[in-house]
């Protein structure tokens, strides 16, 4: 399997508690803002969500973001400290974690 076909994508990953997840005391849970490769997205979301699971956390929800292509195509300005993340999932083949929100409160989200 060619590495070209991976592709970087950014998912938001919700967490909820679990023993030994390193959270705050208090926190009901994060969101995760994660850099994934995967020759597509659904397979991004499964290697996070197995990576997670090894670092003890409780994935909840992942909501993806699109590659960095789509975001961009999208019209949105990615920061080069983004897109550096991204280029290291990509030359790792692994799940990058950029950002870690601890959530404090009931977080009562609208269902969809």
């Amino acid at each position: 399997m060619g590495k070209s076909r991976q592709v970087v994508f950014t998912l938001v990953v919700q967490v909820g508690r679990k023993t030994g997840d390193g959270l705050p005391d208090g926190a009901t849970g994060a969101g995760l803002i994660c850099y994934a490769s995967g020759v597509d997205e659904a397979e991004a979301v499964r290697e996070t969500v197995a990576i997670l699971k090894q670092a003890d956390l409780a994935p909840l929800d992942v909501t993806g973001h699109g590659s960095l292509q789509e975001r961009r195509d999208n019209g949105e300005n990615i920061p080069e400290d983004e897109v550096a993340l991204m280029q290291r999932a990509l030359d790792e083949n692994s799940v990058v974690v950029a950002q870690m929100t601890p959530f404090f409160e009931d977080m009562t989200a609208a269902d969809d």
